[in-house]
């Protein structure tokens, strides 16, 4: 096993500023909870995006400051937001018709696993206190132009969140483009997943070791 270099890779908001880099101007953008919702904080200069949660809100923009959260004003995570100028509101339905139309450009969501064929795997039941049931991930990963994955490249006791096939139930099968870590950047390609770029510090055989799939 490759020993991590000491202080390597990137940190969670480092991994949503990476991944946002790769979102065009102007794309509609609908963030999943947890490590996701840390892209809202990052647009790099001279783009516009638009985010879209399926509670019914278009134009979120960043959370607020300490202190000055609305009650009322939330996303699907339940966390505060703000609005950016020309926010609307609407109905749970009109916005999962949003969805399901094809409107919506880009979705970021963590991952539980993916596979070498892009199978996501992004739901349980099983652990106490977790989100329960799919939520609105099967409607975007079916509905949305390119899926982008945010996740830890391994979990907390060091098994592979990459692998050759998903053990937990699917989300969707071959939906996910690319794949965020704090480790690397890695594309989902026709023949399989290439790795693209490696967190600073952090070595390609340490990514590959880590990897539970070949990487190109």
């Amino acid at each position: 096993m490759v020993t991590p270099s000491p202080g390597a890779g990137w940190s969670r908001e480092e991994m949503a500023a990476r991944a946002a880099r790769d979102i065009p101007d102007g794309a509609y953008v609908n963030l999943g909870i947890g490590i996701p919702e840390l892209v809202a904080r990052f647009v790099p200069e001279g783009r516009t995006f638009l985010y879209h949660t399926e509670n019914g809100l278009l134009g979120m923009g960043p959370p607020p400051a300490p202190g000055e959260e609305d009650p009322e004003l939330i996303n699907a995570g339940k966390r505060p937001v703000t609005m950016i100028p020309g926010a609307s509101f609407f109905h749970h339905a009109d916005s999962f018709a949003m969805i399901r139309g094809g409107h919506l450009d880009v979705c970021v969501l963590g991952a539980m696993q993916v596979s070498r064929e892009g199978d996501l795997a992004n739901w349980s039941t099983g652990e106490p206190g977790a989100i329960p049931a799919v939520g609105g991930a099967m409607d975007l990963v079916v509905g949305v132009k390119t899926v982008l994955v945010l996740t830890q490249h391994v979990t907390k006791t060091g098994e592979p969140k990459i692998v050759e096939r998903c053990t937990y139930p699917l989300t969707g099968r071959r939906v996910v483009s690319r794949i965020y870590t704090d480790l690397a950047v890695i594309e989902v390609a026709r023949e399989g997943l290439r790795l693209l770029e490696t967190a600073p510090g952090v070595t390609e055989d340490e990514v590959r070791d880590k990897t539970g799939a070949p990487l190109a």
